[in-house]
């Protein structure tokens, strides 16, 4: 089940997202909400996996709104201007919808964050991080990460032929984000995807450019894996 809720501050609008969510089975829209400061201090206290979000309020821009949250929920973007299309997004929003909009049209752009849940929450068919820095939402492809590092509230992500990606996150918590069929952690600062080592030797793991020490609490696994 996905949990969601929905800003806008014309009520009729939430009128109208509530009847269409009380027709699809995988949807919970736990509150509704006109005020965004209201809708800050819920999802404070009760996060949520999908937001139903109007880009035209009179406090802040939908998009600068979203661009403020520090989970990484998906969005769908609700507005009666067409030209914010682009900008929506450029924030990886999971879709936008142009009001007024069809139960049908809603219909595609939910069953696009059921699609995108399902991925987040499995990862044996995930292939993908999705990660919130630099005030946007990244699609990282497992295949593309050569070394993940910490910096302390910090975590580098270095990429394949791409620029690096800071995100503020603790180490353990991107670990979660990742497979344990493909990634290990090795040392308190690095996490490595196990098939880009291209040698051990003396105590360093070898990928690509870096050389990775290995923490002594980490190396009983790397043998255990490597050896």
């Amino acid at each position: 089940m996905i949990r969601a809720i929905a800003i806008d501050d014309e009520p009729l609008a939430l009128q109208i997202i509530s009847h269409f969510c009380d027709q699809i089975d995988f949807i919970s829209l736990e509150k509704t909400f006109t005020a965004q400061n209201e809708a800050i201090k819920h999802l404070k206290k009760f996060p949520v996996d999908l937001l139903f979000l109007d880009i035209q309020m009179p406090n802040k821009n939908g998009i600068d709104f979203y661009k403020l949250l520090e989970n990484e929920v998906m969005v769908i973007f609700t507005t009666a201007h067409s030209e914010y299309a682009v900008e929506g997004f450029n924030v990886n929003a999971t879709d936008y919808l142009l009001k007024p909009f069809s139960f049908e049209r809603f219909e595609i752009a939910v069953q696009k964050a059921r699609n995108e849940f399902l991925f987040r929450n499995n990862t044996e068919v995930q292939t993908h991080l999705m990660i919130r820095a630099d005030y946007k939402l990244h699609r990282i492809e497992f295949e593309d990460i050569l070394l993940l590092e910490g910096l302390d509230d910090y975590v580098q992500i270095h990429l394949k032929n791409k620029s690096k990606i800071v995100a503020r996150l603790s180490m353990k918590s991107i670990l979660e984000k990742l497979p344990e069929t493909k990634f290990l952690r090795v040392h308190r600062s690095f996490i490595i995807p196990k098939n880009k080592v291209k040698s051990i030797q003396n105590k360093v793991i070898h990928i690509a450019d870096f050389s990775v020490p290995i923490g002594e609490t980490y190396k009983d696994e790397v043998t255990k894996i490597f050896h």
